[in-house]
Order: C-alpha cells, then sequence, then structure tokens
C-alpha cells in the first residue's frame, strides 16, 4: 500500500510540475509572439460545423500601434475603468456584483471579469461558469499580469476578443463592419464597438439598435474619465 501511495504522490508531483512548466513557458512565449488562434475560435467553428453552417472565422494580428488609440479607451471605459491601476482583478467590483446578486438573483448574474481576466480567458480557456475554469481563469490572469506589461495585454484583448460572430479582433471587425482597418477607426466607432462587448453576437456594431447606441454614447462620455492609455 505504501508503494502504491508513493508512485501516486510521485505522479502527482509530476504532473503539477509538468503543468506550471508548460503554463509558465506558454505565458512567455506568448509575451512575445503573436496569438493567431485561440480556444474560442475553434469551438465557434466546430459549433459552426455541427449546426450546418459555413464555416467564418475572421481574424488579422496587428500590433497595439496599428489601432485606433481611441480603442483600448473605449473598452476601458466599456470594460475595465481601472485597468491601468489594478494587478488583474478589480476586488470593489467583485464586491459590487456578489452583492447584487446576491439580493436579485432572479436577474441575470452580473460578472466583473476585468480586461486581463478576459485576455487569459481567451488566449488560454475555453468558454463556461464552472468553478473549475474560474480557477485557472485566476491563475493565469495572475501569470499574465505578473509576466506581460498592460500594452501587451491589450494588445492581446484587442486581437483576441470575439467582436461579431466569427469575427475575431479590432482588425477584423473594423474591416467587416466599417470598412476600414484597426487604425482608421472612429472615435464613435470604437464607442460602438466596445458596446457590443458584453454579448457581440447578440449585438452588432454594423446595425445597432437604439439600445446600442445609447450605450456608446455613454461609452463615449465615459471615455474622457478613464486613465489616459499610452501605447508608446
Amino acid at each position: 500500500m505504501s508503494f502504491v501511495w508513493k508512485k501516486l504522490r510521485a505522479i502527482i508531483r509530476w504532473t503539477v510540475v509538468a503543468f506550471l512548466g508548460s503554463t509558465i513557458l506558454a505565458v512567455v512565449a506568448l509575451r512575445f509572439l503573436p496569438v493567431y488562434f485561440t480556444p474560442l475560435m475553434f469551438i465557434r467553428c466546430y459549433e459552426q460545423m455541427t449546426e450546418g453552417k459555413s464555416l467564418k472565422m475572421k481574424h488579422h494580428w496587428v500590433s497595439l500601434n496599428k489601432i485606433s488609440p481611441s480603442l483600448p479607451m473605449a473598452v476601458m471605459a466599456s470594460e475595465d475603468a481601472k485597468f491601468l491601476r489594478h494587478h488583474g482583478f478589480d476586488y470593489q467590483a467583485i464586491e459590487q456584483a456578489a452583492e447584487r446578486n446576491r439580493k436579485h438573483p432572479e436577474k441575470r448574474k452580473l460578472g466583473a471579469s476585468t480586461i486581463s481576466q478576459q485576455t487569459a480567458k481567451n488566449v488560454f480557456l475555453w468558454p463556461g461558469r464552472s468553478w473549475v475554469r474560474k480557477g485557472f481563469e485566476v491563475y493565469f490572469t495572475a501569470l499574465i499580469e505578473l509576466m506581460w506589461p498592460k500594452e501587451r495585454i491589450m494588445e492581446v484583448y484587442l486581437n483576441s476578443i470575439e467582436m461579431g460572430d466569427g469575427i475575431y479582433g479590432a482588425d477584423a471587425v473594423a474591416e467587416e463592419h466599417f470598412g476600414t482597418d484597426a487604425l482608421n477607426l472612429t472615435k464613435a466607432q470604437c464607442a460602438l464597438i466596445a458596446a457590443t462587448l458584453p454579448n457581440p453576437r447578440k449585438f452588432s456594431s454594423r446595425n445597432p439598435s437604439a439600445y446600442m447606441l445609447k450605450r456608446q454614447a455613454r461609452i463615449m462620455r465615459e471615455m474622457k474619465f478613464v486613465d489616459k492609455f499610452n501605447k508608446d
């Protein structure tokens, strides 16, 4: 019995070592390498095939200096106003979301994911709300905050996030919805893109509803108050 236990402990130990080593290596590598594909892209392609739809995956990697400076401001105003000040987690927002969800359990659950958390989820994980996935999200968020500068987190976020049905990243949505490239997106277009991010397959920046236009206007007002994002 002791031999089996020793063997089991050795397997667990080496599994943990292999996991830590491989994930840290991946995070270090992706600090410098473009992220051309994410797990979500493959999941969406699989969903399209199983539903009998034609495959659609629009994605062009571009560096941060080729993205309109208004887009980081817009997504911070919409998703994470404290992005430049926190270390991956907005504890005040988490407390507020937990309190609101406790008081109003009948309503849709309010999240408090930061841009760093969303980047970790998009690049390394899969969609879902399980505690296991959330635990991995916390782990990868801590790693990228430790190893990537904020500029890199924003660059990867703006290139990997889903921005429409089969559309991923700033350059692809600029081309598909506005007939331009990411660098030449206007402030209003950036705010409209940011307005879709809670559910980019439901809300369209190409054909915005009155609700989306209202969100766009609010984001444009709040862009004046977020911390200045310096790409240089």
